[in-house]
């Protein structure tokens, strides 16, 4: 049989054939590729190299984490915070004033490569939102004196707790004596008032928030925290869920500042130094 020459096998059904050969052979050369090429280039990353800054979003009113000095300039715990981060990368922070409620529109619409302002993990806002790990945590916290024996929620039982009234830490007093914990809730009209009750003595334990609680031990108050959060409310960074690179260059920063225990030395700067048993 003579071998088929090139007419031949252009000849249907022969030519459906052949052309189906190449395009398998086209896909599976793209598919390798796309293999070797990796994940999706990560724009805000290759933007933030170029312009050699990071641009974070923040509302600058909720101090100590940001505000504005008196020639209008933010400063606070969340600026040094971005700052120190973007020195890791080798750039300056860009920090852009938004107003709180507008931040996540902000960076959705590339207005910002991150949001760093005392900003909470949102469990609804996981679509597009990639969080780093938390940085601080503002939860509600079992607090008693820094003498004092107690060590856990069960020790509460015939104990008195001061509460700010209507407040999470008041909510989290009703859940306990619902559960069956025999405490006494004590409330107050603010959270500076409950704290005042327990330093005095009138409550064996208070429940307060993170954030109060670190500036009451920045004033030098003899109170320390019980346990993990009872109410967690931690601080993160949020960024695009397609901003692969900077998520991974976060985790490292973040670790690197904690590790060197840069985080410990910015909550001094900003709430005043406490005592944490070293």
């Amino acid at each position: 049989m003579r071998p088929a020459n090139l007419r031949d096998l252009l000849q249907p059904p022969r030519l459906w054939f052949v052309i189906a050969a190449l395009a398998a052979v086209v896909a599976l050369g793209g598919w390798l590729l796309l293999r070797q090429s990796g994940p999706s280039v990560d724009r805000t990353w290759l933007q933030m190299q170029e312009r050699g800054t990071w641009r974070v979003g923040m509302d600058p009113s909720f101090p100590p984490f940001e505000t504005l000095d008196a020639q209008g300039a933010p400063v606070g715990y969340d600026v040094d915070l971005a700052r120190a981060l973007a020195a890791e990368w080798g750039l300056e922070a860009e920090i852009v004033a938004i107003g709180y409620d507008s931040l996540l529109d902000a960076l959705q619409v590339d207005r910002v490569d991150a949001v760093v302002s005392a900003f909470p993990f949102n469990a609804r806002m996981t679509k597009d939102i990639h969080y780093s790990p938390p940085y601080f945590e503002a939860g509600v916290r079992l607090v008693v004196g820094t003498d004092a024996t107690l060590e856990n929620v069960e020790e509460l039982a015939g104990r008195t707790v001061a509460v700010e009234w209507g407040s999470r830490g008041d909510a989290i007093a009703r859940r306990l004596q619902r559960e069956g914990i025999a405490l006494e809730r004590l409330p107050f009209q603010s959270s500076q008032e409950a704290l005042d009750a327990l330093l005095a003595g009138a409550g064996d334990a208070l429940l307060l928030d993170g954030v109060s609680l670190r500036l009451a031990q920045g004033e030098g108050k003899p109170v320390r925290a019980v346990g993990p959060a009872l109410d967690a409310d931690p601080y993160v960074i949020a960024v695009s869920i397609k901003s692969h690179q900077l998520q991974a260059a976060l985790y490292d920063a973040l670790a690197a500042l904690e590790q060197a225990k840069e985080l410990e030395l910015l909550e001094d700067r900003w709430f005043g130094e406490m005592s944490r048993g070293e």
